[in-house]
């Protein structure tokens, strides 16, 4: 049975590899057209290349979303089009780790610009038209640090927390206007996140509790064709999630307080770089 989001007009952020990438492909056999968003032209054309079919119409539109004016013009290349977006899966995202006071500020500010600034105004310029045609839906993938935090990734859970909030609020606001709000909370996903966000603890993710790219976006795509609110994937990252998220709070400030005097003291030792 084809998802009700067959034949639809689809936009994807960060579509030029990871997540966005994996998501292209999964709905490719599906939807009408494919609206394909990131920061690399190559790349995006590229992976039009690779989706070509007859009856996908491919759009592909370059966009730094965490440049405003550029933004602007792809707000205005979505308004000039003939077919209106009826789809818009939210994946662009940046991550930042470390101690929240050693930051690099410019990079701090790219990743508030994407991950929340040009999401939000994505989000406003498209949703309106889903609600007033009763038909539509937009996938958020935000992030288990959505439903819980840990030291070293002060700003990014922020900008995760704000996602998940958001993707709720709205899908209690649209509740009977037939338009699809659901969140994809992964945990750790084999991208290229790391090498954006850094690693200060210089320790890679085990294998066993990262998820590949392809399963994450057929686990997101599976709960928005079911139209459910949230999904968390992996069989070993989810219930660690979800038991974080129903940790009483009072609990993860001392687990996690004494994490980060473990985490500054390991910093501080001879040969590791803060």
């Amino acid at each position: 049975m084809a998802p009700w989001y067959a034949r639809s007009q689809v936009l994807i952020t960060g579509a030029s590899s990871g997540i966005g990438a994996a998501l292209a492909r999964a709905l490719a056999p599906d939807v009408a057209g494919l609206v394909l968003v990131a920061r690399r032209a190559a790349a995006l054309e590229a992976l039009a290349a690779e989706l070509a079919r007859p009856g996908l119409e491919i759009t592909v539109l370059p966009c730094d979303l965490g440049d405003g004016p550029a933004v602007d013009a792809l707000l205005a290349a979505l308004a000039a089009r003939p077919q209106p977006v009826d789809v818009l899966v939210n994946n662009a995202g940046l991550g930042q780790a470390g101690f929240f006071e050693q930051s690099d500020p410019a990079q701090l500010q790219q990743m508030l610009a994407v991950n929340v600034v040009a999401l939000t105004r994505l989000t406003r310029a498209l949703l309106p038209g889903m609600v007033q045609r009763r038909r539509g839906g937009v996938l958020f993938v935000s992030s288990g640090f959505g439903l819980t935090w840990m030291p070293l990734y002060a700003a990014y859970v922020g900008t995760k927390h704000f996602v998940t909030a958001f993707a709720e609020a709205l899908r209690a606001e649209v509740a009977g206007t037939g338009v699809v709000i659901t969140q994809l909370n992964p945990g750790p996903v084999d991208t290229g996140f790391e090498a954006v966000a850094g690693n200060p603890l210089g320790q890679p993710v085990p294998a066993a509790f990262s998820l590949g790219a392809e399963a994450c976006a057929r686990a997101g795509l599976r709960a928005f064709a079911a139209r459910r609110a949230m999904v968390v994937p992996h069989p070993l990252v989810g219930p660690f999630i979800r038991l974080g998220a129903a940790t009483p709070r009072v609990v993860l400030r001392l687990v996690y307080a004494w994490t980060a005097r473990r985490f500054r003291a390991r910093l501080a030792a001879p040969g590791v770089a803060a």
